[in-house]
């Protein structure tokens, strides 16, 4: 099995490269989808977030609000240290298992894992390649702004919370920068794929 990490900053345009490797055969495991079941009721990490940020935190269908949670955490680092060291174990512990089930079912499979905080977490040393995406931090801002409806100020915010992209990008095998157009995105895509099928068939 080959095993590509994926990693890169707020609002860089994980998900969009995801969806073109997704596109080319190449599975696809999104950390932040695992986490965001973990977090529902009767899940593994509900109970323990509850206990820890109290019921202020749910919706009137009793599920963790995530923007609720969300406020809350930004704008605490102690609190998203918590948060993290209670989820990112138990999403890291998922993922490896998918890649073991994965490889019992069909051993050759090229599987490419998103997650947010891959080089942070030291999850960086599971995959023998590591994509980054990186952009322009002014994009970030703005693509962040529009996503969650943030101001500037809190959309700088939350970016700061994250190492810095040029940090992440001393741990890349491949960087694909998106500050351009999506044409141009798209094909450093595909050529990192040829170059990931050409290194799986050595």
């Amino acid at each position: 099995m080959l095993r590509i990490g994926l990693t890169g900053g707020i609002s860089s345009g994980k998900s969009t490269v995801c969806k073109w490797f997704k596109e080319r055969g190449f599975l696809v495991i999104d950390a932040d989808q695992i986490a965001h079941q973990f977090i529902r009721k009767g899940q593994i990490c509900f109970k323990p977030i509850v206990r820890l940020f109290g019921k202020g935190i749910l919706d009137s269908t009793g599920e963790i609000d995530r923007k609720s949670l969300g406020n809350l955490v930004f704008n605490d680092l102690a609190c998203l240290k918590q948060l993290n060291e209670l989820i990112h174990p138990q999403v890291t512990k998922k993922i490896l298992q998918q890649l073991k089930d994965l490889e019992e079912i069909e051993p050759q499979p090229q599987v490419i894992v998103d997650v947010s905080l891959m080089v942070e977490s030291g999850f960086h040393k599971q995959f023998s390649n590591l994509i980054v995406v990186s952009c322009r931090l002014e994009q970030q801002v703005e693509r962040l702004m529009k996503r969650s409806h943030l101001s500037i100020s809190q959309a700088r915010h939350r970016i700061t919370l994250q190492m810095p992209l040029k940090e992440k990008l001393l741990y890349a095998t491949f960087v694909i920068d998106n500050s351009g157009t999506l044409e141009q995105t798209h094909w450093q895509v595909e050529k990192i794929m040829n170059s990931i099928c050409l290194r799986s068939q050595r």
